[in-house]
């Protein structure tokens, strides 16, 4: 599987086309939608454009990502940086479950964050899966002795490391970390380590995803004119 993902964390200035409007983002889904991408990774933004968890704006995205695209499924984050308090994340993540058409499909939780557990539970209560982030091969053997909790439906293993020529050795630390595991993996990277990290996922046949919120240029070094463009790079490597 190649996911997509569309914004992240950037400012709104990090990029002419980068989507930071829910409409932006819905548009962004239907156009990668038609290269035959069917998972996206979204961060919603409220009106001053900083990333939220508030229902109001979260329900807004993914509403409109569905109507675009009524097959995709739409995952968010839940981040510390987004919200600090992993009490008012649990909460936010409860009252997802109560958004209908605007409800997440599902969220990422980082492991290394205070209140991962509660807060896999919390959208394991209301329908909505789980993508487990491992930055480190410390987060892995944290996973590996808690266990994969229930909704998971992959394990998002993140080489952080953004040196090109070091990136994939940092990958394969955690992977091996990680071991075996009753949930698929998709790793990538971030920045200089996205291409090298991508293309290795791809050379081992494991799952892997592309978008502007893990890098802004394509493999040749040129600044991407979209979302579409580097899925449309990521589609063309031959391994």
């Amino acid at each position: 599987m190649l996911q997509a993902v569309l914004n992240g964390s950037r400012p709104a200035d990090a990029h002419p086309a980068l989507p930071v409007l829910s409409r932006h983002l819905a548009r962004d889904a239907r156009t990668i939608a038609r290269l035959g991408i069917s998972s996206v990774h979204v961060h919603p933004r409220g009106p001053n454009g900083e990333e939220t968890l508030d229902p109001a704006h979260v329900g807004d995205a993914v509403a409109l990502i569905r109507a675009e695209v009524p097959g995709m499924e739409i995952g968010v984050a839940t981040g510390r940086w987004i919200q600090p308090d992993p009490r008012v994340r649990v909460e936010a993540v409860l009252s997802w479950g109560q958004l209908g058409v605007g409800k997440p499909d599902v969220c990422s939780v980082n492991v290394h964050e205070k209140g991962w557990v509660d807060v896999c539970q919390a959208a394991a209560s209301v329908g909505i899966g789980v993508e487990l982030g491992v930055w480190t091969s410390g987060d892995a053997v944290t996973l590996r002795q808690h266990g994969v909790p229930p909704r998971t439906v992959r394990v998002l293993a993140e080489s952080t490391v953004s040196d090109p020529e070091t990136a994939v050795a940092e990958a394969i630390r955690i992977l091996r970390a990680l071991g075996s595991l009753p949930v698929p993996v998709l790793l990538h990277g971030e920045e200089g380590g996205a291409w090298p990290v991508l293309e290795y996922a791809m050379r081992m046949g494991i799952d892997t995803r592309i978008g502007f919120e893990d890098v802004l240029v394509r493999p040749d070094g040129w600044l991407a004119t979209g979302n579409d463009d580097l899925v449309k790079s990521a589609l063309a490597i031959r391994v």
